[in-house]
């Protein structure tokens, strides 16, 4: 049980993480400074939602035993400070973990290429979003409870904000409408892994700690209809999807986001600004 609530941890963590980065990437180059603002904003929500994750994972890992914390990691330099006995904090576990050690959504780290793309994928994960926070508010768990309702506030506005900009490009001109319904095709084969159970899920679920994702399924089709309609948008079909985030199976490009990312405390270990 506690390997799992672990994974489940830091597979929110890092969602929220390896999103945050992409959208942050906006700052300074959105369309117009509100937007620019606002998409940034969003980002830092998403940052605030990680910490307060990634703090929680490294409590868990804390109280876990040499033997357990050993088997956890394949980063020398996380592994060596778990064997010098030091405490591991939410720094570490953002950046000096490797890419197969991730386990966010393969959805979240593509490529923000340009506008369209980066709302359609905010339009996807949000509603999820909504959906997950709001039943993960009803977990056992009281820190993951406490985690999702203080998240839900912002993921209602995150869901808000992508929704109607699905709605205003897509009922816009006929260039925004050709753009969105394009990248939205882009995204969709990355969508049914939100959906997806595997041991972990099914484990903390049965323990009334996490969520049952498949259910949320028929919900999120309905959200996503709905405002896909409005916005005079066809609907991509189901068709294969892609998966693997979860198990640590990752695109070339979380590779480029952690580069980014880690540089400053892989090369100037344990320095503090």
């Amino acid at each position: 049980m506690k390997e799992s609530l672990l994974d489940y941890t830091l597979r929110l963590a890092d969602n929220a993480s390896i999103l945050s980065h992409r959208l942050g990437e906006w700052c300074g180059h959105g369309p117009i400074l509100e937007q620019d603002i606002a998409l940034t904003n969003v980002a830092l929500d998403d940052i605030g939602q990680a910490r307060s994750l990634y703090q929680y994972a490294a409590e868990q890992i804390n109280h876990m035993s040499t033997d357990e914390k050993a088997k956890l990691f394949s980063d020398v330099n996380l592994r060596n400070k778990i064997a010098s006995g030091e405490q591991v904090d939410e720094d570490d576990l953002a950046f000096l973990r490797d890419g197969w050690d991730y386990r966010n959504f393969l959805l979240l780290e593509q490529p923000n290429k340009d506008w369209a793309f980066t709302v359609a994928r905010s339009f996807c994960y949000d509603v999820f979003a909504y959906l997950f926070y709001t039943e993960l508010q009803k977990s056992k768990d009281e820190t993951l409870a406490a985690i999702a309702e203080k998240s839900l506030k912002e993921v209602s506005y995150h869901q808000r904000w992508s929704c109607e900009w699905v709605i205003r490009l897509g009922d816009g001109t006929e260039e925004s409408h050709k753009r969105i319904q394009t990248e939205l095709n882009n995204a969709w084969p990355y969508t049914g892994e939100m959906f997806t159970m595997d041991e972990t899920d099914k484990v903390l679920v049965a323990a009334g700690i996490g969520v049952d994702v498949a259910s949320l399924s028929e919900k999120w089709h309905q959200k996503i209809t709905e405002v896909v309609t409005e916005a005079t948008l066809i609907l991509p079909t189901d068709g294969w999807m892609q998966k693997g985030g979860k198990e640590g199976k990752h695109t070339e490009h979380l590779g480029y986001i952690l580069a980014d990312m880690q540089y400053l405390q892989r090369t100037y270990p344990g320095m503090e600004w």
